[in-house]
Protein backbone atom coordinates (compact mmCIF):
# COMPACT_ATOMS: atom_id res chain seq x y z
CA UNK A 1 0.00 0.00 0.00
CA UNK A 2 1.19 3.13 -0.72
CA UNK A 3 2.06 5.92 2.10
CA UNK A 4 0.53 9.44 1.82
CA UNK A 5 3.15 11.98 1.58
CA UNK A 6 4.53 13.92 4.64
CA UNK A 7 3.27 17.58 5.47
CA UNK A 8 7.09 18.24 4.74
CA UNK A 9 7.08 16.93 1.45
CA UNK A 10 3.96 18.63 0.88
CA UNK A 11 5.60 22.18 1.45
CA UNK A 12 8.62 21.22 -0.53
CA UNK A 13 5.95 20.60 -3.61
CA UNK A 14 4.25 23.57 -3.00
CA UNK A 15 7.26 25.44 -2.95
CA UNK A 16 8.71 23.94 -6.07
CA UNK A 17 5.98 25.08 -8.30
CA UNK A 18 5.85 29.09 -6.60
CA UNK A 19 9.41 28.98 -7.75
CA UNK A 20 8.36 28.22 -10.95
CA UNK A 21 5.34 30.81 -11.42
CA UNK A 22 8.03 33.32 -10.76
CA UNK A 23 11.04 32.11 -12.81
CA UNK A 24 8.06 32.29 -15.59
CA UNK A 25 7.02 35.69 -14.97
CA UNK A 26 10.23 36.92 -14.67
CA UNK A 27 11.06 35.76 -18.16
CA UNK A 28 8.37 37.30 -19.54
CA UNK A 29 9.70 40.37 -17.63
CA UNK A 30 12.57 40.49 -19.41
CA UNK A 31 10.75 39.62 -22.94
CA UNK A 32 9.00 42.67 -22.41
CA UNK A 33 11.64 45.22 -21.23
CA UNK A 34 14.10 43.54 -24.80
CA UNK A 35 10.91 44.49 -27.07
CA UNK A 36 11.51 48.37 -28.39
CA UNK A 37 8.93 50.15 -26.94
CA UNK A 38 6.65 51.86 -29.57
CA UNK A 39 5.92 55.65 -28.96
CA UNK A 40 2.89 56.86 -27.94
CA UNK A 41 1.04 59.15 -30.62
CA UNK A 42 -1.64 61.49 -30.01
CA UNK A 43 -4.74 59.86 -31.11
CA UNK A 44 -5.92 60.69 -35.17
CA UNK A 45 -8.99 62.22 -36.44
CA UNK A 46 -11.80 60.34 -36.11
CA UNK A 47 -13.07 59.10 -39.68
CA UNK A 48 -15.93 58.42 -41.52
CA UNK A 49 -17.36 54.41 -40.42
CA UNK A 50 -17.46 52.70 -44.20
CA UNK A 51 -18.84 49.94 -42.16
CA UNK A 52 -15.41 48.55 -41.35
CA UNK A 53 -13.20 48.26 -38.36
CA UNK A 54 -12.09 51.51 -36.80
CA UNK A 55 -8.00 52.25 -36.66
CA UNK A 56 -6.47 52.18 -33.66
CA UNK A 57 -5.86 55.91 -32.04
CA UNK A 58 -2.04 55.84 -32.26
CA UNK A 59 -1.68 55.00 -35.78
CA UNK A 60 0.70 56.51 -37.18
CA UNK A 61 0.30 55.51 -41.59
CA UNK A 62 4.32 56.21 -41.74
CA UNK A 63 5.78 54.69 -39.62
CA UNK A 64 4.01 52.01 -37.90
CA UNK A 65 0.57 49.68 -38.11
CA UNK A 66 -2.43 49.62 -36.92
CA UNK A 67 -3.04 47.02 -34.04
CA UNK A 68 -6.25 45.84 -35.27
CA UNK A 69 -4.49 45.36 -38.64
CA UNK A 70 -1.44 43.80 -36.90
CA UNK A 71 -0.19 40.26 -37.26
CA UNK A 72 -0.31 38.41 -33.82
CA UNK A 73 2.99 38.78 -33.11
CA UNK A 74 2.74 42.35 -33.47
CA UNK A 75 4.24 42.51 -36.63
CA UNK A 76 3.03 44.16 -40.10
CA UNK A 77 2.39 41.70 -42.65
CA UNK A 78 1.28 41.83 -46.56
CA UNK A 79 -2.26 41.10 -46.28
CA UNK A 80 -2.82 43.84 -43.55
CA UNK A 81 -0.60 46.34 -44.90
CA UNK A 82 -2.80 45.60 -48.21
CA UNK A 83 -6.41 46.12 -46.15
CA UNK A 84 -5.47 49.17 -44.93
CA UNK A 85 -4.45 50.39 -47.79
CA UNK A 86 -8.19 49.94 -49.34
CA UNK A 87 -10.16 51.34 -45.75
CA UNK A 88 -7.34 54.78 -47.21
CA UNK A 89 -8.66 54.51 -50.60
CA UNK A 90 -11.84 54.15 -50.00
CA UNK A 91 -11.06 57.83 -47.35
CA UNK A 92 -9.62 58.56 -50.80
CA UNK A 93 -6.77 59.34 -48.78
CA UNK A 94 -4.33 57.78 -51.75
CA UNK A 95 -1.16 58.43 -50.99
CA UNK A 96 -2.03 57.19 -47.51
CA UNK A 97 -2.93 54.26 -49.72
CA UNK A 98 0.64 54.28 -51.53
CA UNK A 99 2.27 53.59 -48.47
CA UNK A 100 0.43 51.01 -47.61
CA UNK A 101 0.04 49.00 -51.19
CA UNK A 102 3.83 49.61 -50.88
CA UNK A 103 4.70 48.07 -47.98
CA UNK A 104 2.30 45.07 -48.83
CA UNK A 105 4.36 44.62 -52.32
CA UNK A 106 7.55 44.66 -49.81
CA UNK A 107 6.73 42.07 -47.56
CA UNK A 108 4.55 39.53 -50.42
CA UNK A 109 4.31 41.33 -53.65
CA UNK A 110 0.83 39.72 -55.12
CA UNK A 111 -1.23 40.72 -58.23
CA UNK A 112 -3.73 42.38 -55.98
CA UNK A 113 -1.47 44.91 -54.11
CA UNK A 114 0.10 45.74 -57.24
CA UNK A 115 -3.20 46.51 -59.10
CA UNK A 116 -4.84 48.62 -56.00
CA UNK A 117 -1.68 51.08 -55.65
CA UNK A 118 -2.16 50.97 -59.29
CA UNK A 119 -5.61 52.34 -59.09
CA UNK A 120 -4.66 55.03 -56.59
CA UNK A 121 -1.60 56.58 -58.80
CA UNK A 122 -4.59 56.79 -61.68
CA UNK A 123 -6.98 58.74 -58.84
CA UNK A 124 -3.68 61.14 -58.71
CA UNK A 125 -2.93 61.09 -62.23
CA UNK A 126 0.50 59.48 -61.65
CA UNK A 127 0.06 57.39 -64.94
CA UNK A 128 3.15 56.23 -66.10
CA UNK A 129 3.41 54.47 -62.49
CA UNK A 130 0.08 53.11 -62.86
CA UNK A 131 1.14 51.40 -66.20
CA UNK A 132 4.20 50.05 -64.57
CA UNK A 133 2.55 48.78 -61.45
CA UNK A 134 -0.44 47.00 -64.04
CA UNK A 135 2.05 45.48 -65.64
CA UNK A 136 4.34 43.62 -62.62
CA UNK A 137 0.63 42.51 -61.49
CA UNK A 138 -0.07 40.72 -65.11
CA UNK A 139 3.96 39.60 -64.89
CA UNK A 140 2.70 37.60 -61.69
CA UNK A 141 -1.12 36.87 -62.98
CA UNK A 142 -1.72 37.30 -66.61
CA UNK A 143 -5.37 36.52 -66.12
CA UNK A 144 -6.11 39.83 -64.05
CA UNK A 145 -9.37 41.54 -65.49
CA UNK A 146 -8.69 44.35 -63.66
CA UNK A 147 -5.10 44.96 -64.49
CA UNK A 148 -5.79 44.73 -68.04
CA UNK A 149 -8.36 46.96 -67.42
CA UNK A 150 -6.48 49.30 -64.75
CA UNK A 151 -3.79 49.32 -67.71
CA UNK A 152 -5.81 50.50 -70.27
CA UNK A 153 -7.02 53.54 -68.46
CA UNK A 154 -3.29 54.47 -68.12
CA UNK A 155 -2.49 54.21 -71.20
CA UNK A 156 -5.17 56.10 -72.68
CA UNK A 157 -4.51 58.81 -70.34
CA UNK A 158 -1.22 58.66 -71.66
CA UNK A 159 -2.45 58.88 -75.32
CA UNK A 160 -1.24 54.99 -76.06
CA UNK A 161 -4.45 54.95 -77.95
CA UNK A 162 -2.91 51.17 -79.79
CA UNK A 163 -2.03 49.91 -76.35
CA UNK A 164 -5.01 50.89 -75.09
CA UNK A 165 -7.44 49.00 -77.43
CA UNK A 166 -4.92 45.77 -77.20
CA UNK A 167 -5.32 45.58 -73.75
CA UNK A 168 -9.34 46.13 -73.40
CA UNK A 169 -9.19 43.71 -76.71
CA UNK A 170 -7.12 41.04 -74.52
CA UNK A 171 -9.80 41.06 -71.19
CA UNK A 172 -12.65 41.24 -73.19
CA UNK A 173 -11.28 37.92 -74.98
CA UNK A 174 -10.65 36.33 -71.28
CA UNK A 175 -13.97 37.54 -69.90
CA UNK A 176 -15.93 38.05 -72.92
CA UNK A 177 -19.33 38.83 -70.97
CA UNK A 178 -18.16 41.47 -68.60
CA UNK A 179 -19.83 44.39 -69.44
CA UNK A 180 -17.38 47.18 -68.11
CA UNK A 181 -15.11 45.81 -70.45
CA UNK A 182 -17.17 45.57 -73.22
CA UNK A 183 -18.01 49.60 -72.87
CA UNK A 184 -14.01 50.34 -72.27
CA UNK A 185 -13.16 47.95 -75.58
CA UNK A 186 -16.37 50.16 -77.36
CA UNK A 187 -14.35 53.39 -75.89
CA UNK A 188 -11.03 52.34 -76.79
CA UNK A 189 -11.85 51.16 -80.43
CA UNK A 190 -13.79 54.91 -81.09
CA UNK A 191 -10.87 56.76 -80.08
CA UNK A 192 -8.82 54.76 -81.76
CA UNK A 193 -10.81 55.11 -85.18
CA UNK A 194 -11.21 59.13 -84.11
CA UNK A 195 -7.48 59.32 -83.89
CA UNK A 196 -6.83 57.65 -87.34
CA UNK A 197 -9.59 59.97 -88.99
CA UNK A 198 -7.27 63.26 -87.48
CA UNK A 199 -4.49 62.36 -88.73
CA UNK A 200 -6.06 61.88 -92.36
CA UNK A 201 -8.11 64.59 -91.78
CA UNK A 202 -4.78 66.46 -90.87
CA UNK A 203 -2.91 65.57 -93.71
CA UNK A 204 -5.49 67.03 -96.10
CA UNK A 205 -5.70 70.25 -94.78
CA UNK A 206 -1.75 70.82 -94.95
CA UNK A 207 -2.47 69.88 -98.42
CA UNK A 208 -4.84 72.12 -99.18
CA UNK A 209 -3.15 74.75 -97.65
CA UNK A 210 0.26 74.03 -99.75
CA UNK A 211 -2.05 74.27 -102.57
CA UNK A 212 -3.82 77.83 -101.44
CA UNK A 213 -0.31 79.27 -100.88
CA UNK A 214 0.52 78.13 -104.94
CA UNK A 215 -2.26 80.01 -106.25
CA UNK A 216 -1.71 83.17 -104.42
CA UNK A 217 -0.22 86.28 -106.67
CA UNK A 218 3.60 85.75 -106.39
CA UNK A 219 4.01 83.45 -103.27
CA UNK A 220 7.31 82.20 -102.74
CA UNK A 221 6.96 78.61 -101.92
CA UNK A 222 10.12 76.40 -100.72
CA UNK A 223 11.86 79.92 -101.62
CA UNK A 224 10.64 79.58 -105.27
CA UNK A 225 8.74 82.48 -106.40
CA UNK A 226 5.28 81.14 -108.13
CA UNK A 227 3.87 82.99 -111.39
CA UNK A 228 0.26 84.71 -111.23
CA UNK A 229 -1.86 82.85 -113.21
CA UNK A 230 -3.01 85.27 -116.63
CA UNK A 231 -6.76 85.99 -115.97
CA UNK A 232 -7.65 84.71 -119.66
CA UNK A 233 -6.31 81.49 -118.40
CA UNK A 234 -8.35 81.74 -115.47
CA UNK A 235 -11.04 82.08 -117.21
CA UNK A 236 -10.74 79.09 -119.85
CA UNK A 237 -10.43 76.56 -116.76
CA UNK A 238 -13.03 77.83 -114.45
CA UNK A 239 -15.54 75.23 -115.40
CA UNK A 240 -13.16 72.19 -115.47
CA UNK A 241 -11.90 73.15 -112.26
CA UNK A 242 -15.62 73.29 -111.06
CA UNK A 243 -16.39 69.91 -112.69
CA UNK A 244 -13.15 68.41 -110.93
CA UNK A 245 -14.77 70.18 -107.58
CA UNK A 246 -17.86 68.62 -107.99
CA UNK A 247 -16.53 64.90 -108.60
CA UNK A 248 -14.16 65.59 -105.76
CA UNK A 249 -17.32 66.56 -103.44
CA UNK A 250 -19.58 63.70 -104.58
CA UNK A 251 -16.64 61.17 -103.90
CA UNK A 252 -14.79 62.77 -101.12
CA UNK A 253 -16.59 60.58 -98.47
CA UNK A 254 -15.68 57.94 -100.67
CA UNK A 255 -11.58 59.12 -101.11
CA UNK A 256 -11.86 59.63 -97.04
CA UNK A 257 -12.61 56.34 -96.38
CA UNK A 258 -9.83 55.25 -98.76
CA UNK A 259 -7.53 57.34 -97.41
CA UNK A 260 -8.20 56.38 -93.92
CA UNK A 261 -7.87 52.31 -95.34
CA UNK A 262 -4.64 53.41 -97.05
CA UNK A 263 -2.96 54.85 -93.96
CA UNK A 264 -4.11 51.92 -91.44
CA UNK A 265 -2.57 49.58 -93.93
CA UNK A 266 0.44 51.33 -94.26
CA UNK A 267 0.62 51.20 -90.31
CA UNK A 268 0.12 47.99 -90.08
CA UNK A 269 2.81 47.29 -92.56
CA UNK A 270 5.13 49.58 -90.42
CA UNK A 271 4.37 47.98 -86.94
CA UNK A 272 5.19 44.10 -88.90
CA UNK A 273 8.34 45.63 -90.24
CA UNK A 274 9.35 46.72 -86.59
CA UNK A 275 7.91 43.59 -84.58
CA UNK A 276 10.11 41.53 -87.32
CA UNK A 277 13.50 43.32 -86.24
CA UNK A 278 12.81 43.40 -82.55
CA UNK A 279 11.66 39.42 -82.31
CA UNK A 280 12.10 38.59 -78.11
CA UNK A 281 10.76 35.56 -76.35
CA UNK A 282 7.49 37.01 -74.77
CA UNK A 283 7.27 36.25 -71.04
CA UNK A 284 3.32 35.94 -70.69
CA UNK A 285 0.41 35.05 -72.91
CA UNK A 286 -0.47 38.56 -73.06
CA UNK A 287 3.05 39.58 -74.89
CA UNK A 288 2.84 36.27 -76.99
CA UNK A 289 -0.60 37.41 -78.37
CA UNK A 290 0.34 41.10 -79.16
CA UNK A 291 3.42 39.78 -81.05
CA UNK A 292 1.74 37.22 -83.02
CA UNK A 293 -1.32 39.40 -83.93
CA UNK A 294 1.32 41.78 -85.15
CA UNK A 295 3.33 39.31 -87.22
CA UNK A 296 -0.05 38.00 -88.26
CA UNK A 297 -0.15 36.51 -92.33
CA UNK A 298 3.38 36.05 -92.45
CA UNK A 299 3.71 32.44 -91.60
CA UNK A 300 7.54 32.67 -91.41
CA UNK A 301 7.87 35.66 -88.75
CA UNK A 302 5.60 33.69 -86.32
CA UNK A 303 7.59 30.69 -87.32
CA UNK A 304 10.55 32.81 -86.07
CA UNK A 305 8.98 34.01 -83.26
CA UNK A 306 8.08 30.68 -81.78
CA UNK A 307 11.52 29.16 -82.56
CA UNK A 308 12.37 32.25 -80.19
CA UNK A 309 10.98 30.42 -77.12
CA UNK A 310 12.48 27.44 -75.83
CA UNK A 311 9.16 24.95 -76.08
CA UNK A 312 9.59 23.95 -71.91
CA UNK A 313 8.70 27.42 -71.34
CA UNK A 314 5.24 27.25 -73.00
CA UNK A 315 3.51 25.94 -69.86
CA UNK A 316 4.84 28.96 -68.11
CA UNK A 317 4.24 31.95 -70.53
CA UNK A 318 0.44 30.77 -71.26
CA UNK A 319 -0.28 29.44 -67.81
CA UNK A 320 -3.77 29.37 -67.87
CA UNK A 321 -4.65 32.13 -70.83
CA UNK A 322 -4.09 30.04 -73.82
CA UNK A 323 -6.98 30.04 -75.92
CA UNK A 324 -8.51 28.21 -78.93
CA UNK A 325 -7.84 30.11 -82.03
CA UNK A 326 -4.23 30.82 -80.88
CA UNK A 327 -3.72 27.27 -80.21
CA UNK A 328 -4.90 26.34 -83.70
CA UNK A 329 -3.09 29.07 -85.28
CA UNK A 330 0.57 27.56 -83.49
CA UNK A 331 -0.42 24.18 -84.95
CA UNK A 332 -0.65 25.62 -88.18
CA UNK A 333 2.31 27.63 -87.95
CA UNK A 334 4.32 24.46 -86.96
CA UNK A 335 3.42 22.62 -90.08
CA UNK A 336 6.00 25.14 -92.26
CA UNK A 337 9.07 23.91 -90.29
CA UNK A 338 7.91 20.38 -89.59
CA UNK A 339 10.13 18.60 -92.02
CA UNK A 340 13.25 20.57 -91.46
CA UNK A 341 12.80 20.78 -87.80
CA UNK A 342 11.22 17.42 -86.64
CA UNK A 343 12.76 17.62 -83.05
CA UNK A 344 11.72 21.66 -82.27
CA UNK A 345 7.92 21.00 -83.81
CA UNK A 346 7.24 17.48 -81.39
CA UNK A 347 9.07 19.66 -78.47
CA UNK A 348 6.57 22.04 -78.86
CA UNK A 349 3.39 20.03 -79.65
CA UNK A 350 4.66 17.99 -76.13
CA UNK A 351 4.81 21.36 -73.95
CA UNK A 352 1.45 22.79 -75.43
CA UNK A 353 -0.21 19.74 -73.84
CA UNK A 354 1.77 21.14 -70.39
CA UNK A 355 -0.24 24.26 -70.53
CA UNK A 356 -2.38 24.83 -67.55
CA UNK A 357 -6.19 23.87 -68.39
CA UNK A 358 -5.20 22.47 -71.87
CA UNK A 359 -7.65 19.30 -71.52
CA UNK A 360 -10.34 21.86 -70.96
CA UNK A 361 -9.32 23.89 -74.02
CA UNK A 362 -9.36 20.82 -76.48
CA UNK A 363 -12.95 20.46 -75.39
CA UNK A 364 -14.04 24.06 -77.07
CA UNK A 365 -12.60 23.28 -80.11
CA UNK A 366 -14.88 23.80 -83.22
CA UNK A 367 -15.64 20.64 -85.83
CA UNK A 368 -13.98 23.02 -88.25
CA UNK A 369 -11.24 23.08 -85.85
CA UNK A 370 -10.88 19.31 -85.26
CA UNK A 371 -11.14 19.10 -89.16
CA UNK A 372 -8.34 21.44 -89.47
CA UNK A 373 -6.31 19.43 -86.95
CA UNK A 374 -7.18 16.32 -88.06
CA UNK A 375 -5.88 16.80 -91.55
CA UNK A 376 -2.47 18.56 -90.76
CA UNK A 377 -2.11 15.18 -88.51
CA UNK A 378 -3.14 13.11 -91.08
CA UNK A 379 -0.97 14.85 -94.28
CA UNK A 380 2.65 16.48 -91.95
CA UNK A 381 3.07 15.31 -88.70
CA UNK A 382 1.90 11.54 -89.19
CA UNK A 383 2.43 10.16 -92.44
CA UNK A 384 4.48 7.45 -94.17
CA UNK A 385 7.30 9.87 -94.16
CA UNK A 386 7.23 10.16 -90.45
CA UNK A 387 10.41 8.67 -88.80
CA UNK A 388 9.74 6.04 -86.52
CA UNK A 389 11.33 7.48 -83.63
CA UNK A 390 9.16 10.87 -83.86
CA UNK A 391 6.14 8.42 -84.79
CA UNK A 392 5.33 6.83 -81.37
CA UNK A 393 5.42 10.24 -80.08
CA UNK A 394 3.01 11.68 -82.37
CA UNK A 395 0.61 9.02 -81.96
CA UNK A 396 0.17 9.54 -78.11
CA UNK A 397 -0.11 13.67 -78.84
CA UNK A 398 -2.99 12.42 -81.38
CA UNK A 399 -5.07 11.39 -78.41
CA UNK A 400 -4.12 14.08 -76.24
CA UNK A 401 -5.68 16.46 -78.79
CA UNK A 402 -8.69 14.51 -78.90
CA UNK A 403 -8.26 13.42 -82.70
CA UNK A 404 -9.98 10.48 -84.03
CA UNK A 405 -7.23 8.28 -86.17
Amino acid sequence: MARAPSKHGRDQALGFLSDLQDWELSLKDKDKKMRPQQPIKEAAPKSRDYGTSSYSTNYDPMNTVSSSFASEDGLPDAASEKDLGNEYFKQKKFKEAIDCYSRSIALTPTAVAFANRAMSYIKIKRFQEAENDCTEALNLDDRYIKAYSRRATARKEQGKLKEYIEDTEFALRLEPHNQEIKKQYAEAKSLYEKGILQKVSGAIKISEQDKQKVEKSGTTVNGHSIQPVSSTTQRTETTAVGDHTKKINTNGKQASKLSVQELASRAASRAKALAAENITPPSSAYQFEASWRGLSGDRALQAKLLKAISPSALPQIFKNALIVHILVDILKCVTTFFIDEMDLAVSILENLTKVPRFDTLILFLSSNDKADLAKIWNEVFYNEATPIEYAEKLDNLRAKYCLKR
